[in-house]
């Protein structure tokens, strides 16, 4: 999957989400950078200069970040975010087989399943369903999937009533680990145990179980939360009642809720969307969530169906939980009001009661689909396990086998698409920026950094895993306060000088530039506390091509004639903030 970046790291990008992909890299860097120079990795004013990025509301992956800054600094970041992004989809197969051939539910009793073959199935499909290949489209966050089975592992332990205390520590570590690196799956899988395990607790034959366990288990929690806070005290500060939060994440849930259709159709990066059945039912192609193929669902049906039939009493109340729990999830993931092959109809859904509940609301309903890659995965893999304990007849194993290929094999996984990425400029790998900006100093790359321009923090990504110094930039990729109704939006409310440069560079229009805009734009460098403004020959635009002849045009009539330094065209800012246009030329 990952086969398109390993040639050449630093020079390709993951096409259809390269704006992730570098807010990534720079998230190593820059955590590699805080924890060498004793800065503050959960807030930095690095970014979004003068006011700052509260980092402990975006997705850190702090613990990435420290423990790979050795690797960082060695290969740089862009190698750093591929070894991680290979081992990310590795290791949640790897850690799926080893939950479902490992782990037993009682001391002494069989493991979940006793095949090696079931487990290596059920770990295939969860480490490469639909889902985890979309978001490998650069996000570190889900695919780190590898956490679900051990907090899963570790919640279904706290039952062992001599091993709580024990068990309750490991619990609340793995919860800490996990929220650094990914709050909102944390998130889902919480809601997941809490409504898997409510769901098999009232079953009538566990209830003698449920008695015994309910003691140890609240006990361990109680542990488990003590320590995960300690451990988490003041990111969750920070998160809550911290500088730059806030609440919500200001996308809109109906748009980025799962389309019904969407449960039967196939993903683009799958053999049957590169034959030209994939749809384009997703937000994008990054959130491709649940897509599991009309096949497939009708395959976990019967399975479920085939074992439920054999199953004594007991295996039955985990089969119930299973099937509930992919019930609620299913539905949940439809968001507010059903969509329906793109149509976003006027159906009310159970999501719209939770939808401005705290927590919640940061979270994309559409993601909640997710949830079922495991549960799918683990019934596949018990269904397997039953009939390699106990053979059908020859004629029913080969209707069994062709379901299964007919079920799974249009989802195998295709490599991701990779693209050229505009290399850095030499003004910056040279470190000739230093001789321009003071030590944490702003400079101000144009177009100025959003998600759709990432190139100013591809550049202090560099710096910081090259040792060569840090500088500030205004704007950024992450997500902070200013969104509607009080709820979060990428990057900072635009300025006028941004907002002008922005249409710009997207558009390749240049409007009149009145002193007006002149006067405007010295404010905005004057808020920022710019030094120096930067303008690369080559810029990347995430979504769209950028128009840089047209830009350096724009910028030129508000800040007045550039500097050419090295590859990059430069404008120098006085203190007074009146743009020195005395001719350095290196």
């Amino acid at each position: 999957m990952t086969s398109g970046l390993w040639p050449d790291p630093t020079g390709r990008a993951i096409t259809v989400n390269s704006s992730d992909q570098a807010l990534f890299e720079w998230l190593l860097a820059y955590g590699a950078h805080a924890v060498t120079h004793g800065e503050n990795p959960f807030f930095t004013h690095l970014l979004n200069a003068p006011d700052g990025v509260n980092l402990a509301v975006n997705t850190s992956i702090t613990v990435y970040a420290v423990v790979f800054a050795p690797l960082t600094f060695l290969i740089g970041p862009p190698a750093t975010f591929l070894v991680i992004l290979t081992l990310n989809l590795a290791a949640t197969a790897y850690a799926w087989y080893w939950f479902l051939s490992r782990f037993r539910p009682v001391p002494g009793a069989d493991p979940l399943v006793r095949s090696r073959l079931a487990a290596g199935l059920g770990g295939l499909f969860c480490g490469f369903a639909p889902g985890m290949v979309s978001h490998a489209n650069a996000h570190l966050n889900w695919t780190a999937g590898w956490l679900v089975p051990i907090l899963v592992w570790r919640v279904l332990r706290l039952r062992e009533p001599a091993r709580w205390g024990r068990n309750g520590v490991i619990l609340g570590v793995a919860v800490a680990i996990a929220f650094s690196i990914a709050a909102e799956g944390l998130f889902f899988t919480a809601l997941a145990c809490g409504v898997f395990l409510g769901t098999w607790a009232l079953d009538r034959s566990r209830r003698a179980e449920v008695r015994a366990a309910f003691p140890p288990l609240l006990r361990g929690l109680g542990v488990a939360a003590g320590v995960a806070g300690t451990l988490l005290a003041y990111p969750l500060w920070l998160h809550f009642f911290g500088p730059q939060r806030y609440h919500g994440t200001g996308f809109d849930t109906r748009i980025h809720a799962e389309d019904l259709a969407a449960f039967g159709a196939y993903p683009l990066r799958s053999l049957a969307g590169v034959l030209g059945l994939g749809t384009a039912l997703a937000p994008n192609e990054t959130e491709e969530n649940s897509f599991f193929g009309i096949p497939l669902l009708l395959l976990a049906a019967a399975c479920l169906v085939a074992l439920w039939r054999a199953a004594p009493p007991g295996r039955r109340a985990t089969l119930r939980a299973l099937a509930v729990t992919a019930v609620v999830f299913a539905v949940l993931s439809l968001g507010p009001q059903l969509k329906w092959l793109g149509t976003i109809t006027d159906i009310p859904l159970p999501y719209a009661l939770l939808d401005d509940l705290p927590v919640v609301n940061a979270a994309l309903p559409a993601r909640l689909a997710l949830v079922l890659i495991p549960l799918i995965g683990i019934v596949l893999a018990l269904a397997v396990d039953q009939w390699r304990a106990a053979p059908p007849p020859a004629w029913r194993r080969r209707l069994w086998a062709i379901g299964f290929a007919v079920a799974l094999l249009p989802l195998a996984p295709m490599p991701l698409l990779t693209s050229a990425r505009e290399p850095i400029p030499t003004f910056i790998t040279s470190g000739a920026w230093r001789a321009y900006v003071s030590p944490g100093g702003v400079l101000a790359p144009l177009p100025f950094t959003l998600d759709v321009f990432p190139d100013g923090q591809r550049w202090q990504a560099y710096a910081f895993a090259h040792r060569q110094g840090e500088f500030a930039i205004p704007s950024g990729f992450f997500l902070g306060p200013g969104g509607p109704g009080g709820r979060g939006r990428i990057g900072p409310v635009p300025r006028t000088t941004d907002a002008l440069l922005y249409q710009v560079a997207k558009t390749g229009v240049v409007p009149p530039i009145t002193d007006a805009e002149r006067a405007a734009a010295r404010d905005d460098l004057r808020y920022w506390n710019v030094e120096v403004v930067v303008l690369a020959d080559q810029v990347h635009g995430a979504k769209f091509p950028v128009h840089q002849d047209k830009l350096l045009q724009a910028a030129t009539a508000l800040f007045g004639p550039p500097q050419r330094v090295h590859d990059v065209w430069l404008w120098r800012v006085n203190p007074d903030t009146s743009v020195d246009d005395s001719p350095v030329v290196d």
